[in-house]
């Protein structure tokens, strides 16, 4: 492949890029809720509330496990929602027309993802530091950010099969009864240890669950288990999802987009 091949296909992954995130930013019944209502949950419950009726460490507790929460928005609504609607539109179809290989389309949404993400997280920081009062070595703010974000790839692989089996009609509806209750069983907005053992056993096939305990573990406040559990669970789930996808978009031989590692088609 030569240099000048090189250039027009790193080209297509940059403009891509940029439109996905222009389009999202134009669209503010996805931007504006995925930015701002995990940073207003935990400035109410964090800041204001203080954590009251937990114990004193419950904004850093709520540091993590609302970052968390933050991620998966953009990653589930992005592809879940965001992929079915341009599937249906006919987006997709269209771009099928052109040279643009299909990482490209994947790779730009994975970064919308993790932008938004980032501003999130960014957001929540910020706030539990100087709102808060949350202090943390310097090393832990780093590393609970990485392994926040890397929450990216496993919800962009949920949000994949779900946009992969929905209809655009249907699709925020189901990404919602994803996303809201998997958040609450995992812990995310109740400290785990707060629900009946049965839902706590229940929240070990969520991967919210392993990745808030990542992200608690950072902090010395996950639950005890292993690192690689999580880390396995994870990655074998996100296996799962990406296969479960790759069903879907072969089971709708009309109108869908099948992804091949040589392009759309």
């Amino acid at each position: 492949m030569t240099t000048a091949t090189l250039a027009r296909r790193g080209r297509i992954y940059v403009l891509e890029a940029r439109y996905q995130f222009l389009m999202v930013l134009r669209e503010p019944a996805f931007a504006i809720p995925t930015l701002l209502f995990p940073l207003m949950f935990y400035l109410f419950f964090g800041v204001v509330m203080g954590g009251r009726g937990f114990s004193a460490a419950a904004p850093t507790y709520m540091l993590a496990t609302y970052s968390v929460f933050g991620v998966m928005g953009p990653s589930l609504f992005g592809f879940g929602a965001g992929l079915a609607m341009e599937r249906d539109s006919g987006v997709l179809l269209l771009k099928r027309t052109t040279p643009m290989p299909a990482a490209a389309y994947l790779l730009a949404k994975v970064g919308m993802a993790f932008a938004f993400g980032a501003a999130v997280v960014l957001g929540i920081f910020l706030t539990g530091a100087h709102g808060a009062g949350v202090v943390l070595y310097r090393w832990q703010w780093f590393a609970l950010s990485g392994v926040v974000l890397a929450g990216v790839i496993p919800f962009c692989a949920l949000g994949l099969a779900v946009g992969a089996w929905s209809k655009s009609r249907a699709a925020v509806a189901i990404t919602n009864l994803v996303f809201l209750p998997m958040a609450m069983l995992s812990g995310l907005w109740i400290p785990i240890t707060m629900f009946p053992a049965a839902l706590q056993d229940f929240a070990n096939v969520l991967p919210a669950y392993h990745h808030a305990q990542l992200a608690l573990k950072v902090i010395g406040m996950d639950g005890g288990q292993a690192t690689a559990l999580h880390v396995a669970v994870l990655a074998v789930q996100s296996i799962a999802f990406l296969i479960v996808a790759a069903v879907g978009f072969r089971r709708a031989e009309s109108g869908a987009v099948s992804i091949r590692p040589g392009g759309m088609s």
